[in-house]
C-alpha cells in the first residue's frame, strides 16, 4: 500500500528539485538499481512470514515479563523510544561488524543521495536486526510493536534527500570524518549519548569508500560476502579468521577494531560517479521495462495467497532475472559482459512472452496484456 506514496514523493522530489537547481534529483541507472535492490529486498516476505514479527510474538507469548497496556500513550512514547534505540544499536553494529556491514552496505552503495537510495535495501539485513527488537517483546504489546516498527521506516524515507534541508544528508557519505557516525533513525541523541554523532562541515560525496561500480543487483547483494569468504581463508590463525567476520570492516591483523583511519581514501571532491554513457533509447526501454515489472512484483503481491507455490516461485524467479538484466544493460559495458547482457535480455523477453501467454504472468491492468505482448 505505500508503493504508490513512494512513487509520489519520488516525483514530487524531482519537481523541487527542478525548481531548485534546474536538476533532476536522480538517474536512470542508479534510480532502476536502486528500486531493483528494493524489490529483490522485498522478495523472501512472499515466501516467508516476516521475521522481526514472528520472533517478536513467539518471545512475547512465551516470556513476557509483564503486560504494558497497548492503549496507553505512555506505552506509545516507551516504544517509540524503544524502537528508534533498537535501530541506533543494530544500524551500529551494521557498520561496525563485518558480517553484518556485508549485508547492511548494500544500502550505501548508491553514490546518490535521493529517495530511491532510502528503498536500496538489503535482502539479508532483515535475518540479523530482529535481534535487536527482542528486549523490547518483554513487555510492549506485538500490535504497538509492530505499527511502531513501520513508522520508524517510514520516517527514513523522506529524508533521504538532498532538497530536504532541515534534515543534512550525510547518512550515505564516504568523507573520512563521516564514517561510523550518525546511526541514529529518527532521534540523534543516541548519537549524542553514545559519541558518535558528527556535525556536516564540509561537502559531502555519496557511496562507499571503495565504490562497487556496477548496478547488477545480485552482484550488489553477493560480493562483499565473496570478500569476506576470501579474505577469512587468505588470513592465517584461527582468531584473525573470527575477527575478519566480526571486527570492523577495515580490520586487519594488527590493526584496532575499526581499523586505521589512514585507510580510508582521501575525498577530493573530484570523484565521479559511475555513470556509464547509455543511448537514450536504452533508457527508455530499461525504464518502461521496468515499469512493466512494478506491476508484475505488485500484482503478485495482492494475489500470492491465491496462487500455487510453482506459480510464485516462476514469478520470484522471472522478476530476478529482470532486474538483473536491467542493471546489466545499464553498465552497458563493452567486453564479453555487454554482449552477454543483451543475450540474457533476448531470453528475458522470449521468456515473459512464453509464460504470459501461459497465464503464469498476469498485469493488475488486463487491458495491457496484448501490449505487454508487442
Amino acid at each position: 500500500q505505500s508503493i504508490p506514496f513512494f512513487i509520489a514523493f519520488i516525483g514530487l522530489e524531482f519537481a523541487v528539485s527542478w525548481i531548485q537547481r534546474r536538476k533532476l534529483s536522480g538517474r536512470v541507472n542508479d534510480g532502476i538499481s536502486c528500486l531493483s535492490l528494493g524489490i529483490l529486498s522485498r522478495l523472501p516476505d512472499v515466501l516467508f512470514r516476516s521475521i522481526d514479527l514472528i520472533s517478536y510474538i513467539y518471545v512475547w507469548n512465551n516470556y513476557r515479563l509483564f503486560e504494558l497496556p497497548w492503549d496507553s500513550p505512555w506505552t506509545w512514547y516507551l516504544t517509540f523510544l524503544g524502537v528508534d534505540l533498537a535501530y541506533y544499536c543494530f544500524h551500529r553494529m551494521g557498520h561496525e561488524v563485518n558480517i553484518l556491514w556485508a549485508a547492511h552496505q548494500v544500502h550505501h552503495s548508491s553514490e546518490d543521495y535521493n529517495l530511491f537510495t532510502a528503498l536500496r535495501q538489503s535482502v539479508l539485513q532483515k535475518y540479523t536486526s530482529w535481534i535487536f527488537n527482542l528486549p523490547m517483546a518483554l513487555f510492549i504489546p506485538p500490535s504497538v510493536f509492530a505499527v511502531h516498527l513501520q513508522f520508524n521506516l517510514l520516517y527514513q524515507f523522506w529524508i533521504h534527500t538532498e532538497v530536504n534541508q532541515v534534515f543534512k544528508p550525510y547518512l550515505n557519505s564516504r568523507n573520512p570524518y563521516c564514517i561510523d557516525k550518525n546511526y541514529g533513525g529518527t532521534l540523534i541523541i543516541w548519537d549524542r549519548i553514545f559519541g558518535t554523532f558528527e556535525a556536516e562541515d564540509a561537502k559531502v560525496v555519496y557511496g562507499l569508500t571503495h565504490p562497487v561500480n556496477s548496478f547488477d543487483p545480485i552482484m550488489l547483494q553477493l560480493r562483499p560476502l565473496a570478500h569476506i569468504w576470501n579474505t577469512f581463508w587468505a588470513t592465517p590463525g584461527f582468531c584473525n579468521k573470527l575477527s575478519v567476520i566480526f571486527k570492523g570492516p577495515g580490520w586487519g591483523p594488527g590493526k584496532p577494531r575499526l581499523g586505521l583511519p589512514e585507510d580510508i581514501p582521501v575525498i577530493t571532491g573530484k570523484e565521479v560517479p559511475f555513470n556509464p554513457s547509455v543511448p537514450a533509447y536504452l533508457n527508455c526501454y530499461a525504464v518502461v521495462h521496468f515499469a512493466v515489472i512494478v506491476d508484475l512484483y505488485t500484482e503478485l503481491l495482492g494475489t500470492v495467497t491465491t496462487l500455487s507455490p510453482g506459480t510464485v516461485l516462476l514469478r520470484i524467479g522471472f522478476i530476478i532475472l529482470s532486474l538483473t538484466s536491467f542493471g546489466l544493460l545499464m553498465e552497458n559495458r563493452q567486453d564479453t559482459k555487454h554482449a552477454f547482457s543483451g543475450i540474457l535480455e533476448i531470453i528475458r523477453c522470449l521468456v515473459f512472452v512464453g509464460v504470459y501467454k501461459l497465464g503464469y504472468l498476469r498485469s493488475q491492468f488486463s487491458s495491457l496484456g496484448y501490449a505487454y505482448e508487442v
